[in-house]
């Protein structure tokens, strides 16, 4: 029987590196032979409890020979090298016998769903964490082919085999028996298991960023002589932006390439690369990758085109660029991208097409539009914007903005992080990232393309029907700021990244012009926050009364920010030091201070946000404002929820999708799976829960009442899923028909926690199974106690990319 394709994957390791995981083949005998020849004693004696200097040629063929369902193994490469081998062998098979009666039929059933699993991991890898990433694609395995349990026979001395077992966050048991530990695994998903899995993954996936970004050597392979070259300028821009560490142009012919000793190839380089900056022509890039691959370096920046975007042909160079270079334990951003670059002073990288960064800040940066790139370093410089870290990933065949994420997270000197996004490769890690990063650091994101729907998708072709008012709610919910311009995402960035977070809406208003100060009030009232009355300094006010007005606002306790505007006065001279008394008190006060001064653009001293309109300045105090807010509300938790087989589920969606088109009884087989029934008859009043697979966000569930009228005026909410507690109360009332729910004109209020509850089922189901495209309950009863399904509809389709298992993996190229 052949393995599923989603058996094999990409992975990062714990320290950064990749390797691809595979079921084992026939065909493998000679790697498994070489793998073996290369492990110590000591390994070879805790995996067989005796030494085995060598495998017969019995075992070779028993160990490469498997039926993919009840003898599964999975092996790790790295080159053409097998690294480590994981392996389940079921135990036992249902008798096909009945006599035994129940509870002899009991034993047969429980047996058959119990595997013995077992690891070797080459003595050089050790340490990596192949085995625990091992664990998790076999147990994912295992469970797609009914097994429910591991069993393993482990020695006591074997402390990494130990403690990959005991920190897997499965349900465990063990016992010592005649000098062995005997472990059992429960290979049911559980909280704890989720949650060891996606802290492995961003350990891994941020330790792969900072090695991208922090190199200790760098080569320009492509380095050209010829002025303004892609090579040239790529290898100036490192020179001049002092990078800490040795430079290495290679050229196939010249010996200098700006001044600096060039060599022929990578390979001929004396000492080690950390990172490659490629750019030669792109039927080239494949060639230079295999060089790479030996060198041992660990990252690449491709700025050379001609790959996925340049049809076909590039896409099928691109996948290849990619397969290669995670093959062999190495990360790619681009191909087709501006490069990356990192302010830190210990660093100081420019592996970027633009001739100058802005300034060291607080800011990370990811942009996916390599095109863009250079205008935004200038645009950010020019707003005096100070970046930690900025990555240019082109067609982000590897490297994401996820990646990004991952690392910012954890990056002490990224208080603030921008994204640039045309499209989003793996929507349900964005939102969970999102969704959890966002409670410490600020997102702030720009998402070019939209539809006439109005979701802004890099791939119109792809987007459901969701109007701009559902979109928002999703960033919302996740807690990204979004904006629409490029403009914006400056703007909201300056308030956030050097000014305190503003504890409510309360707006302070100072200023020396009565006009502006009007100005403002009316832009805060028509952003939704609560202006104070201005306070009107007069023409001439100098920096004692701004400082003296500042001083009365932060004393305020009914402010909660503060607008400053400032306009030369008409007669008599300009004193230059309002400026600084505005930023003098800004540095010791508790609230965040904007202002509009002199129609600049930029940050007062480094510090003050200054926009050349009112209007400006208020919006983006509000978007800091509301951000603001989401931190200080509560979030409530995802609930376990009583009646819930998940591991059912699974498998009957995988029966589903060979059937067809699903029949009626069986959708109530999969929605009872998670405690949802269907019900014949019901009163109250009709609404209707829908969930769907949406190309940008991931799984999102909507409510609303059922009916024309409410489809004609989109009267819908929308959330992410899983929903908390809290926001499922909240999407009940999110509608505006929401009164009619909860009592409207006296009449008895429907049951709430019904419909709750309802949707909390609805959005687990969605979250567990990407293949569940769409499922519609329609309509649902609602009344005073208690809500019924009275019909559903489901669609079905394999969704492309990453599934939801419980094992990392990186995205398809």
């Amino acid at each position: 029987m052949p393995y599923p394709d989603h058996w094999e994957a990409d992975v990062v390791l714990a320290d950064g590196g990749t390797a691809h995981l595979r079921p084992i083949r026939a065909a493998d005998a000679g790697l498994l032979r070489e793998f073996y020849a290369r492990l110590s004693p000591e390994s070879i004696y805790y995996r067989f409890f005796s030494p085995r200097p060598r495998l017969t040629d019995e075992e070779i063929a028993h160990f490469t020979t498997v039926d993919y369902v009840d003898r599964v193994a999975l092996i790790a490469t790295i080159g053409d090298a097998m690294v480590a081998v994981v392996r389940y062998d079921r135990i036992g098979t249902p008798a096909s016998s009945p006599d035994g009666g129940d509870e002899a039929r009991g034993r047969r059933r429980e047996r058959s769903q119990t595997a013995e699993v077992a690891f070797l991991v080459e003595d050089a890898h050790q340490g990596r964490g192949l085995g625990s990433v091992l664990l998790e694609h076999i147990t994912a395995a295992a469970r797609e082919r009914g097994v429910a349990r591991f069993i393993a026979d482990v020695l006591p001395e074997n402390r990494r085999m130990n403690k990959v077992f005991r920190e897997a966050g499965y349900k465990a048991q063990q016992r010592f028996e005649e000098g062995m530990l005997l472990l059992s695994l429960d290979l049911q998903p559980t909280e704890t298991s989720h949650e060891v899995m996606t802290a492995r993954e961003h350990r891994a996936e941020a330790r792969s960023i900072g090695r991208l970004l922090s190199p200790r050597s760098v080569a320009v392979i492509g380095a050209s002589r010829e002025a303004h070259s892609v090579g040239q300028t790529a290898l100036r821009n490192l020179l001049a932006g002092d990078f800490t560490g040795p430079v290495f142009p290679v050229h196939p012919a010249a010996a200098a390439v700006a001044s600096v000793r060039a060599y022929p190839t990578v390979s001929d380089v004396p000492d080690a690369v950390d990172l490659a900056v490629v750019a030669v022509p792109a039927d080239s890039v494949n060639d230079v990758v295999a060089q790479c691959a030996a060198k041992g370096v660990y990252g690449l920046v491709v700025v050379s085109s001609g790959f996925g975007e340049a049809g076909p042909e590039g896409r099928e160079r691109q996948d290849e660029l990619v397969r290669l270079a995670r093959a062999n334990g190495m990360r790619v951003v681009g191909p087709n991208c501006l490069g990356i670059a990192n302010n830190d002073p210990g660093v100081l990288l420019n592996a970027t097409l633009a001739p100058t960064l802005p300034r060291r800040g607080p800011v990370g940066f990811f942009s996916q539009s390599g095109a863009l790139g250079i205008a935004i370093l200038r645009w950010a410089a020019e707003r005096d914007l100070g970046l930690s870290t900025f990555v240019s990933a082109g067609n982000r065949a590897d490297v994401s903005g996820n990646d990004l994420m991952q690392y910012w997270e954890e990056d002490p000197a990224t208080t603030v992080v921008l994204l640039y996004l045309e499209s989003i490769g793996n929507p349900r890690k964005f939102t969970r990232l999102a969704r959890r990063i966002s409670r410490s650091k600020p997102i702030v994101a720009v998402k070019s393309g939209r539809t006439t729907q109005g979701v802004p998708l890099g791939h119109a072709a792809q987007a459901l029907s969701l109007p701009d008012h559902a979109v928002s709610a999703l960033f919302a919910q996740a807690g990204v700021v979004r904006v629409d311009s490029l403009g914006d995402l400056f703007d909201v960035a300056q308030v956030l990244a050097y000014q305190p977070r503003p504890k409510g809406n309360r707006i302070a208003i100072l200023g020396n012009s009565h006009s502006l100060g009007l100005l403002v009030q009316d832009a805060a009232t028509a952003q939704g926050l609560d202006p104070l009355p201005p306070v009107d300094l007069w023409p001439d006010a100098g920096p004692s009364e701004f400082e003296a007005a500042l001083d009365d606002a932060f004393a305020d306790d009914g402010a909660d920010a503060v607008v400053t505007v400032f306009a030369p006065p008409v007669r008599g001279g300009m004193d230059p030091g309002v400026a600084a008394a505005i930023v003098r008190r800004a540095e010791d006060g508790a609230k965040p201070v904007v202002a509009t001064y002199l129609g600049e653009r930029g940050l007062l001293h480094g510090i003050v946000p200054s926009y050349p309109v009112p209007e400006d300045a208020v919006r983006a105090l509000a978007y800091a404002v509301r951000y603001a807010g989401w931190r200080r509300r509560p979030h409530g938790r995802v609930p376990e929820l009583p009646g819930v087989d998940r591991v059912k589920a699974r498998i009957l969606v995988e029966e589903l999708l060979d059937e067809g088109e699903p029949a009626p009884g069986r959708i109530a087989e999969l929605l009872a799976c998670y405690g949802i029934g269907l019900a014949a008859e019901g009163q109250g009043i009709a609404t209707k829960i829908t969930t769907a697979e949406d190309p940008s966000f991931g799984a999102i569930v909507s409510f609303g009442l059922a009916g024309v009228a409410a489809e004609l005026l989109e009267d819908r909410a929308y959330r992410l899923a899983p929903l908390t507690d809290v926001e499922a109360a909240e999407l009940v009332r999110a509608v505006r028909t929401a009164p009619l729910l909860l009592g409207h004109q006296g009449a008895e209020p429907v049951d709430t926690a019904a419909l709750e509850d309802l949707l909390l089922r609805a959005s687990r189901l969605a979250d567990d199974l990407p293949e569940v495209a769409g499922l519609d309950l329609e309509p649902v009863l609602a009344g005073p106690s208690g809500a019924v399904v009275r019909g559903a509809r489901l669609r079905l389709a394999r969704p492309p990319g990453r599934r939801a298992e419980h094992a990392r993996r990186l995205r398809p190229s």
